[in-house]
């Protein structure tokens, strides 16, 4: 377990070379997805507003960018764990 752990931390300390490196894959607004593909998707166009990022474009606290995607990492990590966690209970 241990071993896992240490490899989780690396690739929580890495994240922000992918982020920082351009834009995340998939994370497109309606507007940016209409450029590149002439049209937005039914679905995107009705289900837009449904979700709000808590932490917007990964900064958390008013922190650089660096130090809000590693926050960010450790704590999209930290929800599976305890989402893991408490449906192991049931």
């Amino acid at each position: 377990m241990k071993r896992e752990i240490k490899v989780l931390l690396i690739f929580i300390i890495l994240v922000p070379l992918g982020l920082l490196a351009g834009e995340a894959w998939g994370e497109w607004e309606k507007e940016e997805l209409a450029k590149l593909l002439g049209y937005v998707p039914s679905g995107l166009e009705k289900f837009s507003g449904l979700w709000k990022a808590p932490f917007q474009d990964y900064t958390m606290f008013k922190l650089p960018a660096f130090p809000s995607y590693i926050l960010s990492a450790a704590f999209g990590v930290a929800l599976i764990f305890i989402l893991f966690a408490l449906l192991k209970k049931k």
